[in-house]
């Protein structure tokens, strides 16, 4: 096998990462880290069953790709995507970021109070014009000025300390980079060694912010046991499938407009006390219908991403950016589980997008 022609971000990589995720939480429960305890097997199970339905989604999306034959009309979004609106938007959503701070009062990343409250309606306005807007700009109109306004949000993303939102901005950008430019692989694998390093400094600097906690874990070790951690919050999920009755999906869309933190919902329910908690990707479903709704999600998952890909493999330009954006979220779900609100709003803008551009033709592919 060419290695230079090895596709590191096809949606097969979900599946690796995950497999991956699992190792370091092995590694949290042998070295027991902040007395972690391990999970029943049943819980792998679960894990498995979830990683199946996943590539079943992938092979059936490409089934029905193969047999139906469609273009893609991009002007279609010309007016949307100009480069002067775009740049217009991601400089909104810088703008709107900044005003947060302001509004906030501080620097959320050394505070755990401020942090607490960084999450406000500004905040999820700005995330939502600042990310799609910068890589849409990246893989259409790839001007160097471009990406100083990229560092520039990035860096106020980081100052909100909020770990997920950071390595969003970063791995989607990477992953337009990867698919606009032919970047040599000592770059890539200097490029994903440098997010790996944001993820670790980021998160530890956030946690040791906390006035309320006291943390003697290493950053790396940090690692290990969040991995670890989360994975037993899936153990106790996989135990009370149901138990939230549709709590977490219905606080997810409604967001926007309540204040209430699904996370929150999840600690509770798991750990019986009120605590922002995360639960894998595969947490939150079971939480809320159990293991056929959770089967259902990473089928779909796995469907609209190979979509994506494909139809970016071929056409390029804004489709890279609209999979970058799907794929990087998708990835940190690993961990964090689909309990944002600004996260299916770009599925839903990614797929209204992809829709109006499609035509379809009448004949089929023998």
């Amino acid at each position: 096998m060419n290695i230079k022609k090895v596709d590191i971000f096809n949606p097969m990589i979900l599946v690796v990462l995950i497999l991956v995720y699992l190792l370091f939480s092995f590694i949290g429960f042998e070295f027991h880290l902040k007395e972690l305890v391990g999970i029943h097997n049943l819980t792998l199970m679960v894990v498995l069953f979830g990683l199946i339905t996943y590539i079943e989604g992938v092979y059936v999306a490409k089934y029905l790709m193969d047999k139906h034959e469609f273009r893609i009309d991009e002007g279609r979004l010309q007016s949307l995507t100009s480069e002067k609106v775009l740049a217009a938007i991601a400089v909104l959503g810088i703008l709107f970021q900044i005003i947060n701070m302001i509004y906030l009062g501080g620097i959320p990343l050394f505070s755990g109070y401020l942090k607490a409250k960084a999450v406000t309606r500004i905040w999820l306005v700005s995330y939502l014009l600042f990310l799609p807007s910068i890589n849409l700009l990246l893989a259409k109109y790839d001007d160097k000025k471009y990406y100083i306004l990229f560092v520039i949000g990035l860096l106020l993303f980081v100052l909100t300390g909020y770990r997920t939102t950071a390595m969003a901005i970063v791995l989607s950008v990477f992953i337009t980079v990867y698919y606009t430019k032919d970047l040599p692989w000592k770059y890539i694998i200097l490029s994903l060694a440098s997010i790996f390093l944001l993820l670790i400094i980021v998160g530890y600097v956030a946690v040791k912010s906390i006035e309320w906690q006291t943390w003697t874990l290493n950053p790396v070790e940090l690692l290990f046991y969040r991995a670890g951690y989360t994975l037993q919050v899936l153990d106790h999920a996989v135990f009370m499938q149901g138990s939230t009755h549709g709590q977490l999906l219905y606080n997810t869309l409604t967001g926007f407009f309540k204040s209430t933190d699904p996370r929150v919902i999840v600690g509770s329910t798991t750990l019986g006390y009120a605590h922002s908690t995360t639960s894998t990707i595969f947490g939150p479903a079971l939480l809320d219908f159990g293991l056929w709704a959770m089967l259902g999600q990473m089928f779909i998952l796995g469907l609209v991403l190979k979509i994506f890909y494909n139809v970016q493999r071929e056409y390029k330009s804004i489709f890279i950016a609209l999979y970058a954006v799907l794929l990087a979220h998708t990835i940190i779900w690993i961990e964090t589980g689909p309990t944002d609100l600004v996260i299916f709003l770009f599925f839903l803008l990614s797929i209204v997008m992809l829709a109006y551009s499609v035509h379809f033709k009448k004949s089929v592919k023998r």
